[in-house]
């Protein structure tokens, strides 16, 4: 049982989950476990909460206890840290973030020396000597203390990056974009000024430390719909707080989902002979009718359980090129190692650009089946019990061959609540919510 790290790093509110002694003890421990003799530095980056110096400042403390060097990213996104490791040949990097929510949350991310986040047995190491401080040696002394030093072009070598992965022009381009008073304020106006796009509108770049996703970003993306609207936009994009997703806006003001930006982009990169294995990873959440999509362009569509983490586990398996989830988490492996907002936005104008469709064609490529989504209160003991029940069983077998090939049931339970999550797509959406109500029924009449 885990005590400390959550599915996306150590995670809580801020002084009083997450504290700065926590920080200190987390960030020396995986100091300690990481570090080895020919890498001696890690960075470090944050996003733009209050919160966020104090626990840089403990993780650095903590870090530098174990004679390893700091070096100060500053405010940036959580996919520049995953490159930077790589690029600077860090032992590891860390990023303090509590993504999408607000402000008084904050959490550490922490990627290894190749940018990929830490394996479940690296993090219950870390988690062991957390809790028993005992099992460290000497802290460093005198001349072997770690030295702290703030990075030096690092956000212009993250830009640049960024630049070298579209291959298009945007001049004539005129884009939105809702940095979410995050990590993307920092660097999101120079990307796409200096890929030459004719006009960039961006709100929410300001921030002063309470205000990070605070009614804007990815979780509103009503707010770049009208501005799309209201000034002509060809693209809206909304960026969480700490830039490693994306929602896309049509020109006409339509949310482009997780499911519509895969089959899009993924087609385009078969043409061009970019899909490695012509294969797309999603998870089981994924739309039946990105299914059908694929299969009617000879692409192969792999599905994960839910969480970037086992899309990427699963592309690093199978060599897969592109992955993401409805969310709007991408990953594009031969780019870098983590979902990254910016570069994901850059993949999907270069598509745009590059066949002369506008983004409400590409949109409209994949015909999303209506779901609906149900959650069963049950017993918290029970809720792994439904594959073995056969009333309930039997009652998905029915309700799967009446739709004859066209419609699923995925029934699974919640990570941490009492709950079995029923999901039901087919084409007729009443009929979907009248099976989707009889089988939530019988889950709650059995498991609860």
């Amino acid at each position: 049982m885990r005590k400390y790290f959550g599915t996306d790093g150590i995670r809580g509110l801020a002084g009083r989950e997450l504290t700065a002694s926590l920080s200190y003890m987390a960030c020396k421990s995986a100091s300690y476990i990481l570090k080895s003799d020919y890498k001696n530095k890690v960075i470090i980056g944050r996003d733009t909460r209050l919160s966020g110096e104090m626990l840089f400042t403990a993780a650095a403390a903590g870090i530098m206890s174990e004679g390893i060097d700091v070096i100060d990213a500053g405010i940036i996104p959580t996919p520049a840290i995953a490159y930077l490791t790589r690029k600077l040949g860090c032992a590891f990097g860390i990023m303090i973030s509590a993504s999408h929510n607000p402000y008084e949350f904050n959490g550490i991310k922490f990627f290894n020396e190749d940018g990929f986040k830490l394996s479940d047995e690296t993090e219950l190491k870390i988690e062991d000597l957390i809790d028993h401080p005992e099992k460290f040696g000497e802290d460093a002394v005198d001349d072997k203390v770690g030295v702290f030093r703030k990075g030096e072009s690092l956000h212009r070598i993250y830009i640049d990056f960024l630049k070298s992965t579209v291959n298009a022009n945007l001049s004539g381009l005129k884009i939105a974009i809702d940095t979410a008073r995050g990590a993307t304020s920092t660097i999101a106006r120079s990307v796409f000024t200096e890929l030459g796009a004719k006009k960039v509108i961006i709100v929410n770049e300001n921030y002063s430390g309470i205000d990070i996703n605070e009614n804007c970003g990815s979780t509103h993306p009503n707010i770049i719909q009208n501005i799309v609207l209201e000034n002509n936009c060809d693209i809206g994009i909304s960026y969480d707080g700490d830039g490693d997703r994306l929602i896309a806006v049509d020109e006409k003001g339509n949310i482009m989902d997780g499911d519509h930006y895969l089959g899009a982009v993924g087609l385009y990169m078969k043409k061009k002979g970019l899909l490695d294995n012509d294969k797309i990873t999603a998870t089981v959440m994924a739309n039946i009718g990105l299914t059908k999509f694929c299969r009617d362009n000879n692409i192969e569509l792999v599905h994960t359980s839910v969480g970037d983490r086992y899309v990427l586990e699963e592309m690093q398996k199978n060599k897969g090129a592109i992955g993401g989830e409805q969310s709007g988490h991408f990953i594009f492996l031969n780019d870098n190692t983590t979902g990254d907002g910016i570069l994901s936005s850059l993949k999907l104008i270069e598509v745009m650009l590059n066949e002369r469709k506008k983004l409400s064609y590409l949109n409209e490529m994949v015909t999303s089946y209506p779901q609906v989504l149900l959650n069963a209160r049950v017993k918290n003991e029970n809720k792994k019990n439904y594959d073995n029940d056969p009333e309930i069983s039997k009652l998905i077998k029915e309700i799967e061959k009446e739709f004859e090939g066209e419609g699923r049931v995925l029934i699974r339970a919640s990570g941490t609540e009492p709950l079995v999550r029923v999901m039901i797509e087919g084409k007729d959406k009443a009929k979907l919510e009248e099976k989707a109500n009889v089988l939530k029924n019988l889950i709650e009449k059995r498991l609860g």
